[in-house]
Parts: C-alpha cells; structure tokens; sequence
C-alpha cells in the first residue's frame, strides 16, 4: 500500500432521474500524518438513505457520522472489528431514532466502508451501495448487494440477471430498521 500521501480520491452524487431529493451521503477522512496512517488509515463511506424524504437523509447522514467516529475509537483491535463495531453501533443509533418517533417510521440507509491501512484495505457493507476494485482495467464488484433479488438468485444458484420481474430495488438488509444487523 503507497504511503498516506500518494492516495488520491473523489466523490460525487447524484439525484438521479427518479428522484427529486438526494438521500446520499459520503464521507472522506484522509489520514493527515504518518502516525494516523498507520494506526487508523484512511476511511472511505457511502450511505443512501431509505424511506421518505428527511427520513433517508436522516439515517444517511446519521451513518456517515456514527461510523468515522466508532471506527477511530475500535481502530486498534483491528479495521476489521472496529469496521463491525462502527456498522452495528450506527445500526443502533439510527434503529434508537425510529423506534421513538413515529414520523421516522422505516428510517434506514444502506452503507460501504473502505478503510486503507498499510497493510491492506477492509470493507464494512450492509445493504445494496457497492464496492468495486478497478485494477488493470477490470472491475469487479467486491460487495454482495444485500437485496430480494439477490437473495433469490442466490438461493436458485442464478446470476440476479436472469431473475426477470423480480423487484431490484427490494433491500433486506440495511441500517436501522431493526435492533441488529449483521455486516459483512
């Protein structure tokens, strides 16, 4: 992995043409020394919020604060614990907002991670926002989008291409509808 400093990013969202309001949310924390490098690395993370209009923006930007802060204070058990523990403790959080009011009723927002380390790169991942490794020109998708369609192709052993009028955009896993949540 190149030293903190040679890492270049960017980010960007988008409505999209279905919508009329963002519920994206991302976050970027570069490692500004050595020292932070090493002991935390850089985190990356992406969260699209579900639900009506201030609920999805609610939990997105509720995940996309939660997580960092978490992450940082587990990061010397190791990215991939303080990776879970960063997810199920947003998970809480946002769950915690539903729960007691009843105008957030199905608040959830769907998450990746990336953190980069020295010595190597973890994804933390609940719902259908994906992550994908370009290198040498071929791009694959390393997360498994955590929805009705892929959960039946999984169980018919069929690419989620081949389900025809499946309904795609089903989440059944995500931040925040229920008290616990399994991360990948």
């Amino acid at each position: 992995m190149p030293f903190f400093k040679e890492i270049e990013h960017t980010a960007l969202t988008d409505v999209g043409v279905k919508r009329s309001h963002n519920q994206d949310a991302f976050t970027v924390q570069k490692a500004p020394d050595r020292a932070h490098w090493e002991s935390v690395g850089h985190l990356f993370i992406v969260a699209d919020g579900m639900g009506g209009h201030a609920v999805g923006e609610k939990a997105s930007a509720k995940a996309i604060q939660e997580i960092p802060l978490t992450y940082v204070k587990h990061a010397q058990e190791g990215p991939a614990l303080a990776l879970r523990k960063a997810f199920q403790e947003a998970n809480a959080g946002i769950n915690a907002i539903g729960v007691s009011n009843p105008e957030f009723r199905g608040l959830g927002t769907t998450a990746t991670a990336l953190v980069l380390r020295e010595e190597g790169a973890w994804l933390g991942h609940v719902g259908d926002s994906r992550g994908y490794r370009v290198r040498d020109g071929q791009v694959q998708q390393l997360t498994y989008d955590h929805s009705y369609a892929w959960e039946m192709a999984r169980r018919l052993g069929i690419p989620p291409e081949e389900l025809g009028d499946v309904k795609k955009n089903v989440i059944v896993r995500s931040l925040g509808p229920d008290p616990l949540v399994q991360v990948d």
